[in-house]
């Protein structure tokens, strides 16, 4: 059985189960602290960073790292639906937007851990303008290329999840006059491989990880 190495936050971790589950693969997850990164770990994570994809060989197991290298591996080795277009243009375009939600990602760190207001507001508004640039490239939904699940599902259903609790935090307002994004975004909160992405107590260690960070999300609204 395949292995997932895990830790309870990470987005790309998410994006790599998303994928996992589907295609219908059965795996088994490992969990580690990254504030203290056990030894056998370091010696099979060349970035020291999660996931990881554990796959079982004759005689020993290969390791993938990188959330994209191991979508893309399970993409095309396991069997069920298919989550990158068949058309190598598509299959290119797709590969972009998900290089953009990582960019996405990248906003977003700098976002919940900003401990200032100027920070806070020049993340927020960077954000609001990357999921713009999204609502522009959306179709009729619901998913972002129509009726199909796809990779670039599994990378921005993450992200979305985020706000599941920093809506209840601040009035950010990035998703104001973007109906494409909201529909979407709501979409993928009812499928069952993006619910069961995480584990219920999710909520709490996000918020756990707010308040390690001093971060001004949890002021923004007494501002």
């Amino acid at each position: 059985m395949l292995t997932l190495v895990s830790h309870h936050l990470c987005p790309y971790v998410q994006r790599a189960s998303i994928a996992l589950d589907e295609k219908g693969v059965r795996f088994e997850r490992t969990y580690i602290d990254l504030k203290s990164k056990p030894d056998w770990f370091l010696k099979i994570s060349p970035l020291g960073k999660v996931p990881l994809l554990q796959v079982p060989q004759q005689g020993g197991e290969a390791v993938l790292f990188e959330s994209s290298v191991i979508a893309e591996y399970v993409e095309e080795t396991q069997a069920g639906p298919r989550l990158h277009p068949e058309n190598a243009l598509e299959r290119a375009r797709h590969r972009g937007w998900m290089e953009f939600g990582s960019s996405i990602l990248s906003e977003l760190w700098g976002f919940e851990t900003a401990k200032d207001q100027a920070t806070y507001e020049q993340k927020r508004k960077a954000i609001a303008g990357k999921f713009a640039t999204v609502e522009a490239a959306l179709g009729d939904g619901p998913y972002f290329a129509g009726a199909g699940f796809s990779l670039v599902d599994a990378v921005f259903a993450p992200i979305f999840r985020y706000f599941d609790l920093f809506d209840t935090l601040a009035d950010h307002d990035i998703f104001d006059r973007l109906d494409r994004v909201r529909a979407w975004r709501r979409a993928l909160s009812e499928r069952p491989s993006v619910k069961a992405a995480v584990t219920a107590d999710y909520g709490e260690r996000l918020m756990a990880f707010l308040r390690d960070h001093d971060a001004y999300l949890l002021r923004a609204r007494e501002a």
